[in-house]
């Protein structure tokens, strides 16, 4: 299994950016997919989540309306769409999928929201 994240980097508040993550070695289609993050000195934070079949999105409270979770099962890879962004949005960002119950998770992609 491989997942790598993609995308980050450094915008002003108010700003947008697209996370992407490439999955490889497991049969994309049928797992969930989980965007996590983690805020500099705090844990794990769930993000959002979205169905093999790309139904069920599902968002933490301080991002609906703002983030937007999607796949594309022919490319193997899922999406987080950021919009205004908040500097409580800077974090690691990680793309993450359960198989057998183990959480397998990629390295990760900066996103810091800076004036």
């Amino acid at each position: 299994v491989q997942l790598v994240e993609s995308g980050g980097g450094l915008v002003q508040p108010g700003g947008s950016l697209r996370l992407s993550c490439a999955a490889s070695g497991f049969t994309f289609s049928t797992y969930t997919m989980t965007w996590e993050r983690q805020a500099p000195g705090k844990g794990l934070e769930w993000v959002s989540s979205i169905a093999g079949d790309g139904s069920k999105p599902d968002y933490i409270d301080s991002v609906k309306g703002r983030f937007t979770i999607s796949r594309d099962n022919a490319e193997n890879t899922v999406y987080l769409q950021m919009n205004s962004l908040k500097s409580e949005d800077t974090a690691l960002y990680y793309c993450t999928t359960n198989l057998e119950n183990y959480v397998h998770r990629g390295q990760g992609t900066q996103v810091t929201v800076s004036s």
